[in-house]
């Protein structure tokens, strides 16, 4: 889930007390919801996380990666060689089109956007948090965000930590490939939410991300803000491609994107 430092967003009339609408005990601490106004937000053992106010940089995340994996196009043949064909669903199934996983589904913006482009084929979403995950549900407090792209014949909701997801090589998981993962569940490699996060961009992490990518995938993260040292443990895990693509913000340094490509 994408993560915001600080206070909640200045668009919440502040005036007014924020009601809590479920609080949850986890494996991983304490996990809120709660109303402020007319937003929604999501607090994890004291720390707010995200809320409903914009989702700007949760579309902009899934959009760029769409982009990144058309790549230039080519005069020859229309497509980048290498790269995923990228169309949109067919009457033979959803396949058709490149596979993404989206890591955190937070208030559901990434998914919503992945859901309304026709382009991608099977959409995966892996989050952690059952509770996250039940306040989308049918009738939850964050159903209204995400119950049509819920609804997609393409949409799958896994409840999993997403280091554990991208690197199980047994059971049911086993052998799924995406041609995008969009990592979202941080406020960059180095500020994690909680500390085993970290696992997921060290070496090991980038190996299983670049393992589960098809030739010629697509690997996004997103970050409060830019972090070379990243880049430099892209290139070490054999991406290629890799660049930054920054997100202008109201106030302070713009949140990145951190793109890199799997070698066909």
């Amino acid at each position: 889930m994408h993560q915001e430092a600080g206070p909640p967003s200045p668009l919440a009339p502040l005036t007014e007390p924020p009601v809590v609408l479920d609080r949850r005990e986890g494996p991983h601490g304490e996990v809120v919801l709660r109303r402020h106004g007319e937003l929604l937000q999501i607090i994890s053992n004291g720390t707010f996380l995200m809320d409903t106010s914009d989702g700007r940089s949760e579309r902009l995340l899934v959009e760029a990666a769409l982009e990144e994996l058309r790549g230039p196009i080519s005069p020859e043949n229309g497509a980048t060689p290498g790269r995923a064909p990228v169309s949109g669903p067919s009457r033979q199934g959803p396949r058709e089109g490149p596979r993404l996983l989206v890591g955190g589904l937070g208030v559901g913006f990434s998914l919503a956007a992945a859901a309304a482009e026709p382009a991608w084929g099977r959409i995966t979403v892996v989050e952690r948090e059952e509770a996250v995950i039940d306040w989308h549900r049918e009738g939850g407090p964050l159903s209204p965000l995400s119950a049509e792209a819920l609804r997609d014949p393409r949409t799958e909701i896994v409840h999993a930590g997403l280091a554990e997801y991208l690197r199980t090589d047994g059971g049911p998981l086993s052998g799924a490939s995406f041609d995008v993962l969009c990592l979202d569940i941080d406020n960059g490699p180095g500020w994690t939410v909680t500390d085993d996060n970290g696992s997921l961009y060290s070496p090991a992490g980038l190996a299983s991300c670049r393992a589960r990518l098809a030739p010629g995938g697509v690997l996004a993260v997103w970050s409060a803000q830019p972090d070379p040292t990243f880049d430099d443990a892209l290139r070490n895990a054999g991406f290629q491609g890799i660049r930054t693509h920054e997100i202008p913000v109201v106030r302070g340094v713009p949140d990145v994107v951190h793109f890199a490509i799997k070698p066909a």
